[in-house]
């Protein structure tokens, strides 16, 4: 990897396609998949160790379920959907899980934590609070299929990924890698914009983050105890307020990705205690998107833009010079945008909610790109498309 490939570029930009993309059969999808998977060299488990997000979890929710059991089966449809919801639940408590460890309010990573407030100086209450809402939505979800006679998602024998080994990190067994991530910064300009994906339109993000950390690596290379003056002093500092400034972006990439998932499994709902589950628990995934895109944005505005990663040469611009449209730091609701059909108003809505471009297969392709399964067994990527398959794959029944 080249300093150059990280390089912000000179400009968002979008492109617009007068075609829409078919949504893809299972056939499809599955064959795409395996392509993929076989030019991977990162399916391979960097090593053993525990969990988080565990056994004991599961057993506290069917405890609880238990005590709560609403009448009627599910439909297979509507079980598909939950169970897809309940892995991207657990997936995303696993990542949140490393974030609070080493950054949240009871964190144990002193330096971490004041670059981190460098971006908003509650960055550590928020992170614990979107933590556990995580925590809370996958154990729900879990207990909810129970109480209907369905199985939940467990992940346990995939938590084999190592985690950071910096002052604040537990020595457990990971889901995900948060040590070289791909963020996709494509939301940053499509919410700015008055296009929509789902309408044809292609978005990239005013800058590239490649191959960058989002937490410590370790005390060698991120001194724990380390003051985080702004600008950064040393190169050490400068390093460990790149991976925060790196977290704050990621943390909207991944509740833009809820954002959107949660409205379209919706759709396919057919029993309303269903739909009324994936309406409460994405409202609550688009604020949490709502407060990381503010909180984003400071990374690339004075006085923190121009942080350099002298490891990685990750550079972070000042999108405010000079501002534009689609680059300016303080436009952080969503811009009015063609919906439905480019003859109607443009109208400010959550985009994007077909299932090609926002369902549970584009969520499990979106999470690969970002790095965040690197090292995952083919097993995982399995049980993953398997379960993303069943959701898409379901139509609303009357």
């Amino acid at each position: 990897m080249t300093k150059e490939e990280n390089l912000p570029s000179t400009a968002a930009s979008q492109t617009t396609s007068s075609k829409t993309t078919a949504s893809p059969t299972s056939e499809d999808v599955e064959r795409h998949w395996q392509g993929v998977v076989k030019r991977r060299s990162f399916l391979k488990g960097l090593g053993m160790a525990g969990a988080a997000l565990s056994a004991g979890a599961l057993l506290s929710a069917e405890s609880k379920a238990q005590t709560f059991s609403s009448p009627g089966k599910l439909s297979a449809g509507d079980v598909a959907l939950l169970k897809f919801a309940a892995w991207a639940e657990v997936v995303e408590a696993d990542l949140w899980t490393q974030y609070a460890e080493l950054g949240g309010v009871d964190g144990g990573n002193p330096a971490y934590i004041l670059a981190l407030q460098n971006l908003d100086g509650d960055m550590p209450q928020y992170i614990r609070d979107n933590t556990d809402d995580e925590l809370s939505h996958a154990a729900f979800i879990n207990a909810y299929l129970i109480s209907k006679g369905e199985a939940p998602v467990d992940l346990d024998a995939f938590r084999n990924l190592q985690g950071s080994q910096a002052t604040g990190a537990k020595n457990i067994g990971r889901l995900t890698n948060l040590l070289d991530l791909n963020v996709d910064l494509s939301w940053y300009t499509r919410y700015r914009s008055g296009q929509n994906p789902d309408l044809g339109t292609h978005f990239k993000g005013p800058f590239a983050i490649r191959n960058q950390p989002a937490i410590p690596l370790n005390d060698t290379d991120t001194p724990p105890t380390q003051p985080q003056p702004v600008p950064p002093a040393t190169p050490q500092q400068a390093r460990m307020q790149a991976i925060a400034n790196t977290a704050g972006f990621h943390f909207a990439f991944i509740e833009q990705g809820g954002a959107s998932l949660y409205p379209t499994l919706a759709l396919k709902a057919t029993a309303e205690e269903v739909l009324r589950v994936l309406i409460s628990i994405g409202g609550v995934e688009i604020d949490h998107f709502g407060l990381w895109h503010d909180k984003g944005g400071n990374a690339v505005s004075q006085p923190l833009a121009g942080v350099v990663d002298p490891v990685t040469g990750l550079t972070f611009p000042n999108l405010n010079n000079p501002p534009t449209e689609l680059t300016q730091t303080n436009k952080i609701l969503p811009e009015p945008c063609s919906f439905l059909s480019k003859s109607l108003p443009l109208c400010s809505v959550i985009r994007p909610t077909l299932t090609q471009n926002g369902g549970a297969v584009a969520t499990v392709k979106a999470f690969t790109a970002d790095g965040l399964f690197k090292g995952q067994s083919e097993a995982f990527f399995r049980l993953a498309m398997q379960l993303a398959v069943a959701a898409d794959s379901v139509r609303r029944g009357l």
